[in-house]
């Protein structure tokens, strides 16, 4: 059901994010650790860098998740109204 409001009133698809953070963090893991051991330094802290985004990131969804229907609504609950301004 589309009302037009889409921009103001965008839901995130929480479980999909959830499992691509999680394979991200996989990755970058194995690459933070593939890269120390090579002796490529800068590389390993750039992938420490994003797994530590992908931390960031899952810790975010699994509390917007926790929160309820709010933040992850079924097919049944329609779109909320825009804001006033």
């Amino acid at each position: 059901m589309r009302s037009g409001n889409e921009p103001v009133t965008a839901r995130s698809a929480l479980r999909l994010r959830f499992w691509l953070s999680l394979w991200g963090l996989l990755w970058a893991a194995a690459g933070t650790a593939a890269f120390s051991m090579v002796g490529r330094p800068g590389w390993a802290a750039a992938c420490g860098v994003v797994a530590v985004l992908a931390i960031v990131d899952l810790m975010v969804v699994v509390h917007h998740i926790h929160q309820g229907p709010h933040y992850q609504p079924g097919p049944d609950i329609p779109p909320y109204e825009p804001p006033g301004h």
